[in-house]
């Protein structure tokens, strides 16, 4: 039995190389008999998805499978997982995979008791105390992807497609009860996706370290998230082997999804706002709106950039740190402009009021309207940072 590493924060966490090997256990730990595998249906049939299903079928019997989700989980895709989980009776929910599966298999958990729709929990005026809370079952999460950090998060982001854009579902018990940070099961993620999934952590740490929002313990967490994203992902995008990278990743993803209870900003206004528009991946869209939103926020940030530039051993300065980011981008490959990734000026004045009403705009360091937002979409997809 691999030996993992415990921590408890913000939930149970465990952590090690062959941790998976251990799921079996965890869910007899739990009184768990008859789970839901919840996972993506890029991962479905790969060898080591089956494998940790085997890894709980050494201990017991019945387990069902749902991977009927989009990149982007819609409320469709929500709705039939619910239908499935009834249907099989199950009592726990194992979310397994990348931000998809986990903002599904977490929703899907939230919405299986309830007599309420998937709307009427969104993240919005203390709606989840609607929720009978006692009827959301256990949720063991188990991320195969350093980005979303969706497994120590208590909001699933869901498209509404009706509407064309994202909705966040809040409740605080679909915090999962148990992670499990597995580094060997990111290692044969491709260069792309572990390119715009780790810009993804280090944008969830860079927006959570420039919110105005007082919480000196989620500031502290962000900044040794940055650090280690600064330290480890180049490495892990050229030699995917390297565990020790992946697995400083893994952490790094899981600090940036703890240190954004301090809030985020524009940067995943836009980025909820353009994905719900085009279905585009969201970490892809938080890499390259990074620069602009940087240059937007300064002269808030200013002081604050020089400080976290001088936590990661630059020279303490806002153009250090900027020039750093955009060296990161070129050397990840990420695209300068979303132009780049097919997007067009038409779709400015939509994006903009989208971006304006999404809840992440609420702690951006400066309160940013349509106009503003509809202005940096524009300069990101010319490519004029200033």
């Amino acid at each position: 039995m691999v030996d993992c590493i415990r921590w408890n924060y913000p939930t149970d966490i465990r952590y090690g190389c062959g941790g998976i090997s251990q799921l079996g256990s965890l869910c007899e730990e739990l009184a768990v008999s008859n789970p839901l595998f919840v996972t993506d249906p890029g991962l479905v049939d790969l060898g080591m998805t089956k494998d940790a299903i085997q890894c709980y079928r050494d201990i017991g019997s019945n387990i069902g499978i749902f991977s009927a989700i989009k990149s982007n989980p819609t409320s469709k895709n929500i709705e039939h997982g619910v239908e499935i989980f009834n249907q099989g009776n199950h009592d726990a929910l194992i979310a397994f995979g990348g931000g998809s599966a986990l903002d599904a298999g977490k929703a899907i958990a939230l919405l299986s008791g309830q007599k309420f729709g998937l709307w009427d929990f969104e993240d919005k005026n203390d709606n989840w105390k609607k929720a009978q809370s006692s009827s959301i079952p256990k949720i063991i999460a188990i991320p195969t992807t350093s980005g979303t950090g969706s497994e120590v998060g208590r909001v699933s982001v869901i498209t509404d497609e009706e509407k064309a854009l994202k909705r966040l579902i809040f409740h605080p018990n679909m915090l999962p009860t148990i992670v499990l940070l597995d580094p060997e099961l990111t290692s044969n993620l491709s260069p792309s996706l572990t390119a715009s999934t780790g810009m993804d952590a280090l944008s969830h740490n860079l927006e959570a370290f420039c919110s105005p929002a007082d919480h000196p313990m989620a500031r502290g967490i962000a900044v040794e998230g940055c650090r280690l994203i600064s330290e480890n992902l180049l490495t892990a995008y050229k030699n995917g082997g390297d565990i020790e990278a992946r697995g400083r990743m893994l952490i790094a993803s899981t600090m940036g999804a703890t240190s954004f209870q301090r809030g985020l900003g524009a940067m995943h206004a836009l980025a909820h706002s353009i994905g719900g528009l085009f279905d585009s991946h969201h970490g892809t869209l938080n890499a390259i709106l990074m620069p602009y939103i940087l240059v937007t926020n300064r002269v808030k940030i200013e002081k604050d950039i020089e400080y976290l530039s001088m936590c990661l051993g630059l020279k303490s300065t806002f153009k250090a740190f900027l020039d750093w980011i955009l060296l990161l981008r070129e050397e990840l490959s990420i695209p300068h402009k979303l132009s780049e990734i097919g997007l067009s000026k038409k779709a400015a004045p939509i994006v903009g009021k989208t971006a304006e009403k999404d809840p992440s705009a609420s702690t951006n360091p400066i309160i940013l309207g349509a106009d503003d937002y509809e202005k940096i979409y524009l300069r990101a997809i010319s490519g004029d940072i200033n």
